[in-house]
């Protein structure tokens, strides 16, 4: 009887880091024009989890998966999301479409952005 009170002891502790929540970070994206330094509004920007810390949450859903637009001085203030490796995707009519991927490991994180204007389209038929 005590071997099995000490064993399930033994299964709690090894547990319970699974269970607990994990270390979370504040993202703050800033978007800004590369030519003029001006802030892009209403970009479309989508953080999406590539490596997490995440741990299962029972009975709760995970979102993998984050999208905000940015306000009039190019800032998207995402939720706290848990810690590790995500891909930021910033796309914005007129301008390049930028993806990279962070590794986030801080209580709070600004992302500063760059958009570069369109290259022009190249053909073999000109």
């Amino acid at each position: 009887m005590m071997t099995r009170i000490l064993f399930t002891l033994a299964m709690f502790a090894v547990a319970l880091p699974v269970l607990a929540d994990p270390p979370m970070t504040k993202i703050r994206v800033e978007v800004r024009k590369a030519v003029n330094d001006k802030p892009v509004e209403r970009a479309s920007v989508v953080i999406r989890f590539v490596e997490g810390r995440s741990v299962v949450k029972l009975g709760k859903k995970i979102m993998t998966t984050y999208q905000m637009r940015t306000n009039q001085d190019g800032v998207a203030n995402m939720p706290a999301i848990p810690q590790g490796k995500i891909q930021i995707q910033v796309i914005a009519k007129g301008l390049q479409t930028f993806g990279k991927i962070f590794d986030i490991g801080e209580e709070e994180k600004t992302v500063e952005i760059k958009l570069n204007d369109p290259q022009p389209q190249y053909s073999v038929h000109q």
